[in-house]
């Protein structure tokens, strides 16, 4: 599927804490619920991981979903986001 979508990189700070885990995980499972959500997953090494956003209008809202991602909430994880346009 071609198009705009956003990647989001999380990764773990010396704050992480695996009370933000189960919280992130009905975040995302949310996004998925209302199509907002392509993939996600976590990084082999334990150092975090990523998801994709899809139909979202702009970087600025993919900014805006992602601030209340558990993870940023509970300061456990930096998390970045970039527009990624796939072919």
């Amino acid at each position: 599927m071609a198009g705009t979508v956003y990647l989001v990189m999380a990764l773990r700070l010396p704050t992480f804490t695996q009370a933000a885990v189960q919280p992130h995980l009905d975040f995302l499972d949310a996004l998925r619920e209302r199509g907002r959500l392509q993939l996600t997953g976590g990084f082999t090494d334990g150092s975090g991981g990523a998801y994709v956003l899809c139909n979202v209008d702009s970087l600025a809202q993919a900014q805006a979903i992602v601030a209340t991602d558990p993870l940023v909430t509970m300061q456990a994880s930096q998390l970045t986001v970039h527009e990624w346009r796939t072919r």
